[in-house]
Protein backbone atom coordinates (compact mmCIF):
# COMPACT_ATOMS: atom_id res chain seq x y z
CA UNK A 1 0.00 0.00 0.00
CA UNK A 2 1.56 3.52 -1.03
CA UNK A 3 -1.14 5.94 0.88
CA UNK A 4 -4.50 7.12 1.97
CA UNK A 5 -6.09 9.50 0.02
CA UNK A 6 -8.96 11.46 0.46
CA UNK A 7 -11.58 13.65 -1.21
CA UNK A 8 -11.48 17.20 -1.71
CA UNK A 9 -14.35 18.87 -0.38
CA UNK A 10 -14.36 22.76 0.44
CA UNK A 11 -11.02 23.10 -0.02
CA UNK A 12 -10.29 20.65 2.72
CA UNK A 13 -9.14 16.80 1.83
CA UNK A 14 -11.50 14.28 4.39
CA UNK A 15 -12.16 10.72 4.79
CA UNK A 16 -15.37 9.56 3.51
CA UNK A 17 -18.08 9.62 6.11
CA UNK A 18 -18.23 6.20 5.64
CA UNK A 19 -14.81 5.36 6.47
CA UNK A 20 -14.86 2.99 3.90
CA UNK A 21 -12.36 2.60 1.00
CA UNK A 22 -11.11 1.08 -1.98
CA UNK A 23 -7.97 0.29 -3.74
CA UNK A 24 -6.01 1.43 -6.82
CA UNK A 25 -4.08 -0.95 -8.83
CA UNK A 26 -1.62 -1.22 -11.61
CA UNK A 27 -3.15 -3.48 -14.34
CA UNK A 28 -0.21 -4.85 -15.62
CA UNK A 29 0.74 -6.04 -12.18
CA UNK A 30 -2.48 -6.24 -10.33
CA UNK A 31 -0.57 -6.88 -6.96
CA UNK A 32 0.60 -3.44 -6.86
CA UNK A 33 -0.81 -1.37 -5.30
CA UNK A 34 -1.20 2.75 -5.96
CA UNK A 35 -3.25 3.72 -3.09
CA UNK A 36 -6.33 3.62 -1.18
CA UNK A 37 -9.30 5.90 -1.32
CA UNK A 38 -12.81 7.05 0.05
CA UNK A 39 -15.42 4.89 -1.00
CA UNK A 40 -18.13 7.55 -1.03
CA UNK A 41 -21.31 7.65 -1.07
CA UNK A 42 -24.35 10.33 -1.02
CA UNK A 43 -23.78 11.84 2.38
CA UNK A 44 -19.99 12.66 0.73
CA UNK A 45 -22.03 13.74 -2.13
CA UNK A 46 -24.24 16.39 -0.44
CA UNK A 47 -20.98 17.95 1.40
CA UNK A 48 -19.08 18.55 -2.05
CA UNK A 49 -22.52 20.44 -4.01
CA UNK A 50 -23.25 22.45 -0.31
CA UNK A 51 -19.31 23.18 -0.56
CA UNK A 52 -20.37 24.11 -4.41
CA UNK A 53 -22.86 25.89 -3.95
CA UNK A 54 -20.91 27.98 -0.94
CA UNK A 55 -18.54 29.06 -3.38
CA UNK A 56 -20.92 29.92 -6.75
CA UNK A 57 -21.41 33.06 -5.42
CA UNK A 58 -17.97 34.81 -5.28
CA UNK A 59 -16.32 32.23 -7.74
CA UNK A 60 -18.74 33.75 -10.75
CA UNK A 61 -18.60 37.03 -9.37
CA UNK A 62 -14.58 37.01 -9.86
CA UNK A 63 -13.87 38.62 -13.61
CA UNK A 64 -13.19 36.39 -16.14
CA UNK A 65 -9.97 37.22 -16.84
CA UNK A 66 -8.92 36.10 -13.05
CA UNK A 67 -10.39 32.95 -13.31
CA UNK A 68 -8.76 32.91 -16.10
CA UNK A 69 -4.83 33.89 -14.51
CA UNK A 70 -5.79 30.34 -12.35
CA UNK A 71 -6.00 28.07 -15.45
CA UNK A 72 -2.91 29.72 -16.70
CA UNK A 73 -1.09 28.52 -13.69
CA UNK A 74 -2.70 25.00 -13.86
CA UNK A 75 -0.88 24.75 -17.68
CA UNK A 76 2.55 25.52 -16.15
CA UNK A 77 2.17 23.00 -13.58
CA UNK A 78 0.96 20.29 -16.00
CA UNK A 79 4.10 21.41 -17.94
CA UNK A 80 6.57 20.77 -15.25
CA UNK A 81 4.86 17.47 -14.16
CA UNK A 82 3.85 16.31 -17.39
CA UNK A 83 6.51 12.70 -17.08
CA UNK A 84 5.26 12.26 -13.21
CA UNK A 85 1.70 12.02 -14.07
CA UNK A 86 1.90 10.01 -17.37
CA UNK A 87 3.98 7.51 -15.15
CA UNK A 88 1.28 7.60 -12.86
CA UNK A 89 -1.29 7.05 -15.24
CA UNK A 90 0.73 4.40 -16.95
CA UNK A 91 0.70 2.10 -13.57
CA UNK A 92 -2.74 2.79 -12.97
CA UNK A 93 -4.38 2.76 -16.78
CA UNK A 94 -1.87 0.38 -18.44
CA UNK A 95 -1.77 3.22 -21.46
CA UNK A 96 1.82 3.17 -22.72
CA UNK A 97 3.81 5.85 -21.60
CA UNK A 98 4.02 7.86 -24.72
CA UNK A 99 0.13 8.13 -25.24
CA UNK A 100 0.05 9.18 -21.02
CA UNK A 101 2.28 11.66 -22.15
CA UNK A 102 -0.47 12.59 -25.12
CA UNK A 103 -3.02 12.26 -22.24
CA UNK A 104 -1.47 15.14 -19.97
CA UNK A 105 -0.43 17.34 -22.95
CA UNK A 106 -4.26 17.49 -23.96
CA UNK A 107 -5.33 19.00 -20.72
CA UNK A 108 -2.02 21.66 -21.27
CA UNK A 109 -3.19 22.36 -24.71
CA UNK A 110 -6.95 22.79 -23.24
CA UNK A 111 -6.20 24.62 -19.74
CA UNK A 112 -3.78 27.77 -22.17
CA UNK A 113 -7.07 27.38 -24.97
CA UNK A 114 -9.62 28.00 -21.96
CA UNK A 115 -7.65 30.75 -19.99
CA UNK A 116 -7.35 32.88 -23.19
CA UNK A 117 -11.08 32.25 -23.28
CA UNK A 118 -11.32 34.32 -19.96
CA UNK A 119 -10.36 37.66 -21.80
CA UNK A 120 -13.25 36.87 -24.78
CA UNK A 121 -16.41 34.40 -23.44
CA UNK A 122 -17.46 36.55 -26.55
CA UNK A 123 -21.40 37.13 -26.52
CA UNK A 124 -22.11 39.44 -29.80
CA UNK A 125 -24.53 42.71 -30.39
CA UNK A 126 -27.59 42.81 -32.79
CA UNK A 127 -29.44 45.79 -34.02
CA UNK A 128 -32.91 46.68 -32.53
CA UNK A 129 -35.88 47.06 -34.30
CA UNK A 130 -36.40 50.47 -31.84
CA UNK A 131 -34.78 53.56 -31.73
CA UNK A 132 -32.82 54.53 -29.38
CA UNK A 133 -32.64 51.06 -27.43
CA UNK A 134 -29.50 48.40 -27.59
CA UNK A 135 -29.43 44.83 -27.50
CA UNK A 136 -26.74 42.33 -26.58
CA UNK A 137 -26.14 38.94 -25.24
CA UNK A 138 -23.89 37.49 -23.34
CA UNK A 139 -22.44 34.37 -21.34
CA UNK A 140 -23.79 33.23 -17.69
CA UNK A 141 -22.81 30.33 -16.11
CA UNK A 142 -25.04 27.79 -15.61
CA UNK A 143 -24.25 26.76 -11.50
CA UNK A 144 -23.27 23.93 -9.78
CA UNK A 145 -22.20 21.72 -12.11
CA UNK A 146 -21.80 17.75 -11.21
CA UNK A 147 -18.96 15.84 -13.54
CA UNK A 148 -18.52 12.07 -14.44
CA UNK A 149 -15.65 11.35 -15.76
CA UNK A 150 -14.17 7.58 -17.70
CA UNK A 151 -10.80 5.65 -16.99
CA UNK A 152 -9.29 5.44 -20.32
CA UNK A 153 -8.03 9.53 -20.62
CA UNK A 154 -8.18 10.54 -16.57
CA UNK A 155 -6.70 13.69 -17.23
CA UNK A 156 -7.11 14.93 -21.16
CA UNK A 157 -11.40 14.14 -21.02
CA UNK A 158 -11.46 15.69 -17.32
CA UNK A 159 -9.78 18.65 -18.51
CA UNK A 160 -12.44 18.71 -21.48
CA UNK A 161 -15.03 19.51 -18.72
CA UNK A 162 -13.16 21.02 -15.86
CA UNK A 163 -11.62 24.11 -17.62
CA UNK A 164 -14.30 25.55 -19.53
CA UNK A 165 -16.81 25.04 -16.55
CA UNK A 166 -14.35 26.90 -14.82
CA UNK A 167 -13.66 29.94 -16.67
CA UNK A 168 -17.13 30.50 -17.55
CA UNK A 169 -17.60 30.98 -13.83
CA UNK A 170 -19.49 27.53 -12.23
CA UNK A 171 -18.65 25.40 -9.40
CA UNK A 172 -18.16 21.34 -9.74
CA UNK A 173 -18.42 18.25 -8.04
CA UNK A 174 -16.04 15.73 -9.92
CA UNK A 175 -16.51 12.00 -9.46
CA UNK A 176 -13.39 10.53 -11.26
CA UNK A 177 -13.91 6.66 -12.44
CA UNK A 178 -13.09 4.14 -9.50
CA UNK A 179 -10.48 2.69 -11.60
CA UNK A 180 -8.01 6.16 -12.21
CA UNK A 181 -8.62 7.76 -8.72
CA UNK A 182 -4.62 7.98 -8.21
CA UNK A 183 -4.70 9.99 -11.50
CA UNK A 184 -7.65 11.89 -11.02
CA UNK A 185 -5.91 12.94 -7.25
CA UNK A 186 -3.15 14.01 -9.09
CA UNK A 187 -4.92 16.16 -11.24
CA UNK A 188 -6.87 17.81 -8.25
CA UNK A 189 -4.11 18.74 -6.42
CA UNK A 190 -1.88 20.92 -9.41
CA UNK A 191 -5.62 22.95 -9.34
CA UNK A 192 -5.65 23.33 -5.17
CA UNK A 193 -1.65 24.51 -5.52
CA UNK A 194 -2.67 26.68 -8.73
CA UNK A 195 -4.33 28.76 -6.40
CA UNK A 196 -8.45 27.61 -6.87
CA UNK A 197 -10.91 28.97 -3.84
CA UNK A 198 -11.93 26.82 -1.74
CA UNK A 199 -15.29 25.33 -3.52
CA UNK A 200 -14.66 25.76 -6.82
CA UNK A 201 -13.56 22.59 -7.34
CA UNK A 202 -14.46 19.23 -5.26
CA UNK A 203 -13.79 16.03 -5.33
CA UNK A 204 -15.44 12.97 -4.41
CA UNK A 205 -14.02 9.26 -5.29
CA UNK A 206 -15.73 6.32 -5.20
CA UNK A 207 -18.64 4.11 -7.32
CA UNK A 208 -21.02 5.00 -9.48
CA UNK A 209 -24.02 3.41 -7.60
CA UNK A 210 -22.78 5.02 -4.55
CA UNK A 211 -21.65 8.22 -5.63
CA UNK A 212 -22.42 9.08 -8.81
CA UNK A 213 -25.90 8.27 -9.04
CA UNK A 214 -26.29 10.61 -5.70
CA UNK A 215 -25.34 13.42 -7.86
CA UNK A 216 -26.88 12.99 -10.69
CA UNK A 217 -30.04 13.60 -8.47
CA UNK A 218 -28.93 15.96 -5.77
CA UNK A 219 -31.39 18.87 -6.23
CA UNK A 220 -28.99 21.62 -5.70
CA UNK A 221 -26.86 20.09 -8.97
CA UNK A 222 -27.68 22.45 -11.92
CA UNK A 223 -26.37 20.57 -14.76
CA UNK A 224 -24.63 16.88 -15.16
CA UNK A 225 -21.99 16.06 -18.02
CA UNK A 226 -20.57 12.52 -18.02
CA UNK A 227 -18.62 10.81 -20.40
CA UNK A 228 -18.79 6.96 -20.27
CA UNK A 229 -21.00 3.86 -21.64
CA UNK A 230 -24.47 4.14 -23.57
CA UNK A 231 -26.31 1.81 -20.96
CA UNK A 232 -24.82 4.35 -18.12
CA UNK A 233 -25.39 7.57 -19.74
CA UNK A 234 -29.40 6.53 -20.92
CA UNK A 235 -29.29 6.22 -16.86
CA UNK A 236 -27.70 9.16 -15.99
CA UNK A 237 -30.18 11.23 -19.09
CA UNK A 238 -33.37 9.84 -17.50
CA UNK A 239 -32.79 10.40 -13.95
CA UNK A 240 -31.28 14.25 -14.47
CA UNK A 241 -34.31 14.61 -16.95
CA UNK A 242 -36.90 14.56 -13.76
CA UNK A 243 -35.15 17.85 -12.67
CA UNK A 244 -35.06 19.31 -16.06
CA UNK A 245 -31.49 20.28 -16.14
CA UNK A 246 -28.68 20.62 -18.79
CA UNK A 247 -27.33 17.11 -19.61
CA UNK A 248 -24.50 16.36 -21.58
CA UNK A 249 -23.26 12.96 -22.75
CA UNK A 250 -20.12 11.67 -24.40
CA UNK A 251 -20.49 8.06 -24.94
CA UNK A 252 -19.64 4.95 -27.12
CA UNK A 253 -18.61 4.41 -30.41
CA UNK A 254 -18.55 1.60 -33.24
CA UNK A 255 -16.00 3.73 -35.65
CA UNK A 256 -15.43 2.48 -39.21
CA UNK A 257 -12.49 3.08 -41.14
CA UNK A 258 -13.40 2.59 -45.27
CA UNK A 259 -9.98 1.51 -47.39
CA UNK A 260 -11.09 2.37 -51.60
CA UNK A 261 -8.80 0.69 -53.94
CA UNK A 262 -6.80 3.78 -54.83
CA UNK A 263 -5.90 4.73 -51.07
CA UNK A 264 -1.97 3.87 -49.81
CA UNK A 265 -2.06 1.06 -48.70
CA UNK A 266 1.09 1.43 -46.51
CA UNK A 267 -0.23 4.54 -44.91
CA UNK A 268 -3.85 2.63 -44.52
CA UNK A 269 -2.32 0.08 -42.26
CA UNK A 270 -0.27 1.79 -40.37
CA UNK A 271 -3.56 4.31 -39.33
CA UNK A 272 -5.56 1.06 -39.09
CA UNK A 273 -2.93 -0.28 -36.32
CA UNK A 274 -3.01 2.86 -34.48
CA UNK A 275 -6.80 3.54 -34.29
CA UNK A 276 -7.43 0.06 -33.50
CA UNK A 277 -5.04 -0.91 -31.37
CA UNK A 278 -3.78 2.11 -29.76
CA UNK A 279 -4.98 2.47 -25.86
CA UNK A 280 -5.46 -1.21 -26.36
CA UNK A 281 -8.60 -0.62 -28.33
CA UNK A 282 -10.18 1.68 -25.16
CA UNK A 283 -10.89 4.52 -27.01
CA UNK A 284 -14.77 6.10 -27.82
CA UNK A 285 -12.80 6.77 -31.11
CA UNK A 286 -10.87 3.37 -31.94
CA UNK A 287 -11.34 1.61 -35.07
CA UNK A 288 -13.29 -1.35 -34.65
CA UNK A 289 -15.17 -1.82 -37.99
CA UNK A 290 -12.73 -2.31 -41.31
CA UNK A 291 -14.68 -1.28 -44.40
CA UNK A 292 -12.37 -2.26 -47.65
CA UNK A 293 -13.07 -2.20 -51.40
CA UNK A 294 -12.71 -5.64 -53.04
CA UNK A 295 -10.06 -5.12 -55.28
CA UNK A 296 -7.55 -3.91 -52.86
CA UNK A 297 -9.52 -6.87 -49.94
CA UNK A 298 -6.29 -9.15 -49.41
CA UNK A 299 -3.34 -7.30 -50.00
CA UNK A 300 -4.33 -4.71 -47.05
CA UNK A 301 -5.26 -7.99 -44.91
CA UNK A 302 -2.09 -9.73 -45.61
CA UNK A 303 -0.22 -6.37 -44.50
CA UNK A 304 -2.87 -5.80 -42.06
CA UNK A 305 -2.61 -9.17 -40.23
CA UNK A 306 1.48 -8.66 -40.72
CA UNK A 307 1.46 -6.00 -38.78
CA UNK A 308 -0.65 -6.43 -36.21
CA UNK A 309 1.06 -9.72 -35.35
CA UNK A 310 4.38 -7.38 -34.89
CA UNK A 311 2.45 -5.64 -31.91
CA UNK A 312 4.40 -6.38 -28.37
CA UNK A 313 2.32 -6.53 -25.50
CA UNK A 314 3.72 -5.45 -21.90
CA UNK A 315 4.09 -3.15 -19.13
CA UNK A 316 3.66 0.49 -20.29
CA UNK A 317 6.60 1.73 -18.99
CA UNK A 318 8.65 0.11 -21.03
CA UNK A 319 9.74 1.85 -24.66
CA UNK A 320 9.52 -0.95 -26.63
CA UNK A 321 5.90 -1.75 -25.71
CA UNK A 322 3.30 -0.47 -27.91
CA UNK A 323 -0.54 -2.40 -26.66
CA UNK A 324 -0.84 -2.16 -22.71
CA UNK A 325 -2.53 -3.79 -20.57
CA UNK A 326 -7.09 -3.99 -20.23
CA UNK A 327 -7.87 -1.30 -17.67
CA UNK A 328 -9.08 -4.57 -14.89
CA UNK A 329 -10.12 -8.49 -15.24
CA UNK A 330 -14.15 -7.32 -15.78
CA UNK A 331 -13.02 -5.38 -18.91
CA UNK A 332 -10.47 -8.66 -19.96
CA UNK A 333 -13.54 -11.07 -19.66
CA UNK A 334 -15.77 -8.82 -21.79
CA UNK A 335 -13.35 -8.53 -24.41
CA UNK A 336 -13.17 -12.05 -24.64
CA UNK A 337 -17.22 -13.11 -24.48
CA UNK A 338 -17.42 -10.51 -27.55
CA UNK A 339 -14.60 -13.01 -28.97
CA UNK A 340 -16.36 -15.94 -28.47
CA UNK A 341 -19.93 -14.44 -29.78
CA UNK A 342 -17.68 -13.77 -33.15
CA UNK A 343 -16.95 -17.41 -34.13
CA UNK A 344 -19.49 -18.59 -32.51
CA UNK A 345 -21.79 -15.96 -34.99
CA UNK A 346 -19.79 -16.95 -37.85
CA UNK A 347 -16.55 -14.62 -38.17
CA UNK A 348 -13.43 -16.25 -39.11
CA UNK A 349 -10.56 -14.86 -36.35
CA UNK A 350 -7.03 -14.64 -38.20
CA UNK A 351 -5.24 -13.50 -35.33
CA UNK A 352 -5.45 -12.84 -31.02
CA UNK A 353 -8.65 -13.95 -29.70
CA UNK A 354 -7.21 -14.99 -26.17
CA UNK A 355 -5.53 -13.65 -23.62
CA UNK A 356 -1.90 -13.35 -23.50
CA UNK A 357 -0.47 -15.38 -20.73
CA UNK A 358 3.08 -15.48 -21.62
CA UNK A 359 6.15 -14.88 -19.12
CA UNK A 360 5.18 -11.72 -17.05
CA UNK A 361 1.95 -10.73 -19.53
CA UNK A 362 0.49 -13.74 -16.87
CA UNK A 363 -0.25 -11.93 -13.89
CA UNK A 364 -1.96 -8.78 -16.03
CA UNK A 365 -4.77 -8.06 -18.03
CA UNK A 366 -3.21 -8.57 -21.54
CA UNK A 367 -5.25 -9.61 -24.02
CA UNK A 368 -3.53 -10.20 -27.44
CA UNK A 369 -4.90 -7.56 -30.86
CA UNK A 370 -7.54 -10.09 -32.34
CA UNK A 371 -8.31 -9.92 -36.09
CA UNK A 372 -11.73 -11.47 -37.51
CA UNK A 373 -12.28 -11.37 -40.86
CA UNK A 374 -15.65 -12.74 -42.86
CA UNK A 375 -17.95 -10.40 -40.71
CA UNK A 376 -21.38 -9.58 -41.59
CA UNK A 377 -23.57 -6.70 -40.43
CA UNK A 378 -25.88 -8.84 -38.63
CA UNK A 379 -23.26 -9.89 -36.04
CA UNK A 380 -23.20 -8.29 -32.80
CA UNK A 381 -19.85 -7.84 -32.88
CA UNK A 382 -19.96 -5.52 -36.09
CA UNK A 383 -22.60 -3.94 -34.63
CA UNK A 384 -21.87 -3.92 -30.74
CA UNK A 385 -19.14 -1.75 -28.83
CA UNK A 386 -16.15 -3.80 -27.25
CA UNK A 387 -13.98 -0.98 -26.29
CA UNK A 388 -10.89 -3.46 -26.54
CA UNK A 389 -8.21 -4.87 -29.26
CA UNK A 390 -10.60 -6.08 -31.68
CA UNK A 391 -10.89 -5.27 -34.85
CA UNK A 392 -13.88 -6.80 -37.95
CA UNK A 393 -12.89 -6.36 -41.27
CA UNK A 394 -15.89 -6.32 -44.18
CA UNK A 395 -15.51 -6.37 -47.34
CA UNK A 396 -17.49 -3.72 -50.55
CA UNK A 397 -18.13 -4.15 -53.87
CA UNK A 398 -18.14 -0.03 -54.28
CA UNK A 399 -17.89 3.46 -52.62
CA UNK A 400 -22.17 2.95 -51.84
CA UNK A 401 -22.07 0.13 -50.23
CA UNK A 402 -18.90 1.31 -48.16
CA UNK A 403 -20.69 4.31 -47.37
CA UNK A 404 -24.00 2.15 -46.15
CA UNK A 405 -21.78 -0.54 -43.75
CA UNK A 406 -19.99 2.34 -42.48
CA UNK A 407 -23.62 4.29 -41.00
CA UNK A 408 -25.11 0.85 -40.46
CA UNK A 409 -24.84 1.03 -36.31
CA UNK A 410 -26.47 3.16 -34.06
CA UNK A 411 -23.40 5.53 -33.23
CA UNK A 412 -21.51 7.84 -34.73
CA UNK A 413 -18.98 9.52 -33.36
CA UNK A 414 -15.86 8.84 -35.51
CA UNK A 415 -14.95 8.04 -39.16
CA UNK A 416 -12.53 7.85 -42.15
CA UNK A 417 -11.57 7.13 -45.71
CA UNK A 418 -8.16 6.40 -47.40
CA UNK A 419 -9.07 7.37 -51.07
CA UNK A 420 -7.09 9.56 -53.45
CA UNK A 421 -9.68 10.83 -54.83
CA UNK A 422 -10.38 14.19 -53.86
CA UNK A 423 -14.22 13.78 -55.11
CA UNK A 424 -14.85 10.77 -53.07
CA UNK A 425 -13.36 12.22 -50.27
CA UNK A 426 -15.85 15.43 -49.99
CA UNK A 427 -18.63 13.11 -50.53
CA UNK A 428 -17.41 11.24 -47.39
CA UNK A 429 -17.34 14.50 -45.39
CA UNK A 430 -20.92 14.92 -45.94
CA UNK A 431 -22.00 10.63 -46.45
CA UNK A 432 -20.62 9.51 -43.21
CA UNK A 433 -23.13 10.29 -39.95
CA UNK A 434 -20.31 10.77 -37.86
CA UNK A 435 -19.68 13.82 -35.89
CA UNK A 436 -16.08 13.24 -36.93
CA UNK A 437 -14.99 12.23 -40.29
CA UNK A 438 -11.26 11.78 -41.27
CA UNK A 439 -9.62 12.07 -44.43
CA UNK A 440 -6.23 9.89 -45.20
CA UNK A 441 -6.03 9.27 -41.60
CA UNK A 442 -7.71 6.96 -38.60
CA UNK A 443 -10.36 7.60 -36.32
CA UNK A 444 -8.25 8.50 -33.33
CA UNK A 445 -6.49 11.75 -32.80
CA UNK A 446 -8.65 14.87 -32.11
CA UNK A 447 -7.05 18.27 -31.50
CA UNK A 448 -8.55 20.50 -28.75
CA UNK A 449 -9.53 23.57 -30.77
CA UNK A 450 -12.12 21.81 -32.72
CA UNK A 451 -15.40 20.30 -31.06
CA UNK A 452 -15.39 16.67 -29.98
CA UNK A 453 -18.79 14.64 -29.99
CA UNK A 454 -20.96 12.62 -32.17
CA UNK A 455 -24.76 11.83 -33.33
CA UNK A 456 -27.02 8.84 -32.39
CA UNK A 457 -26.28 6.90 -29.51
CA UNK A 458 -23.16 8.58 -29.36
CA UNK A 459 -24.49 11.22 -26.92
CA UNK A 460 -27.24 14.05 -26.72
CA UNK A 461 -26.05 16.67 -29.14
CA UNK A 462 -23.09 18.48 -27.05
CA UNK A 463 -19.92 18.86 -27.55
CA UNK A 464 -16.67 18.72 -26.06
CA UNK A 465 -13.90 21.23 -26.11
CA UNK A 466 -12.94 24.25 -28.83
CA UNK A 467 -15.25 27.13 -29.06
CA UNK A 468 -18.42 24.93 -28.59
CA UNK A 469 -17.45 23.61 -24.67
CA UNK A 470 -18.70 27.21 -23.77
CA UNK A 471 -22.12 26.21 -25.54
CA UNK A 472 -22.34 23.69 -22.92
CA UNK A 473 -21.11 25.06 -19.72
CA UNK A 474 -23.23 28.69 -20.03
CA UNK A 475 -26.45 30.02 -20.17
CA UNK A 476 -27.44 32.70 -22.82
CA UNK A 477 -28.84 35.98 -21.15
CA UNK A 478 -30.04 38.68 -23.74
CA UNK A 479 -29.76 42.12 -22.17
CA UNK A 480 -32.27 45.23 -23.64
CA UNK A 481 -31.51 48.66 -23.26
CA UNK A 482 -33.71 51.29 -24.20
CA UNK A 483 -32.69 54.55 -23.50
CA UNK A 484 -35.31 56.59 -25.37
CA UNK A 485 -36.72 57.95 -21.86
CA UNK A 486 -40.22 56.64 -23.24
CA UNK A 487 -42.14 53.15 -23.30
CA UNK A 488 -41.64 51.66 -26.63
CA UNK A 489 -43.55 48.36 -27.06
CA UNK A 490 -41.65 45.64 -29.47
CA UNK A 491 -43.39 43.46 -32.54
CA UNK A 492 -44.78 46.63 -33.96
CA UNK A 493 -47.52 47.52 -31.43
CA UNK A 494 -48.42 50.87 -31.33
Amino acid sequence: METRYRNWIGGEWVEARSGETFVSTNPARPAEELGEFPRSRGEDVRAAVDAAAQAFAAWSRTPAPKRAEILYRVARLLEERKEELARTMTREMGKVLNEARGDVQEAIDMAYYMAGEGRRLLGYTTPSELPSKACFAIRRPIGRIGLITPWNFPIAVPSWKILPALVAGNTLVWKPAEDTPRTAYEFARIFEEAGLPPGVLNVVFGYGEEAGRPLVEHPQIDMISFTGSTEVGRDVYTRAARKLIRVHLEMGGKNPIIVMDDADLDLAVEAIVWSAFGTTGQRCTACSRLIVHEPVYDRLIERLAEATQALRLGDGLDPDVQVGPLVNEVQLDRVHRYVELGIRGGATKILGGERATEGDLAQGYFYKPTLFVDVTPEMRIFREEIFGPVLCVVKARDYDEAIRLANDTTYGLSSAIFTRDIHLAMRAIEDLEAGITYINHGTIGAEIHLPFGGVKDTGNGGREAGLAALDEYTEWKSVYIDYSGRLQKAQGIE
